[in-house]
């Protein structure tokens, strides 16, 4: 089976920026697992994939726009100093992750002053073009299964319990 819409697609891929530099991975034993067609992966690569077999190879380049967009200034915010009640101490390049109406959101400090915290609510490879080194393992049929809706919105299951403002490694 090719992939196509509503197929789900197990792949193992290693994820590099420009320079080289590895970003992100599957695990060699857990493959990424999603169903074509329902937003589920980066729209760039999961246009590249469409077509593809089990046991395909292929060096897929993605463009910042069909990633994770470009970088927003927009999406620079100043939150009040004590928005970060339980921080001791914040640093310029801190992460974070808050839950919102919307799910888990990712930010960054970007700037302290004496009153404010200056957060950067971009996707931390906004703006970034990306390479997939990606092996197709699995092309099926979605099962009704596969297609219900994920039943919680942290990607690693490890995210603290979603408490409101928890520092990340």
């Amino acid at each position: 089976m090719k992939i196509q819409s509503d197929a789900f697609v197990s792949i193992r891929y290693t994820l590099t920026d420009d320079d080289g530099n590895v970003l992100d991975q599957s695990k060699p034993d857990n493959p990424l697992g999603f169903v074509c067609g329902r937003g589920m992966i980066i729209p760039g690569l999961e246009a590249a994939l469409i077509g593809l077999e089990t046991g395909d190879k292929r060096l897929i380049d993605v463009s910042a726009k069909d990633g994770y967009g470009d970088n927003n200034s927009e999406l620079l915010q100043e939150l009040p100093r004590e928005s970060f009640p339980s921080v001791d101490t914040l640093e310029i390049g801190q992460t974070f992750q808050a839950k919102t109406p919307h799910g888990l959101m990712r930010f960054v400090i970007h700037d302290i002053s004496d009153k404010a915290v200056t957060v950067d609510l971009n996707h931390p490879l906004a703006g970034k073009d990306l390479h997939f080194d990606v092996e197709v393992m699995e092309v099926r049929a979605a099962t009704e299964t596969d297609l219900l809706p994920p039943a919680h919105d942290c990607q690693t299951g490890d995210c603290g319990a979603c408490d409101d403002a928890v520092p990340q490694p």
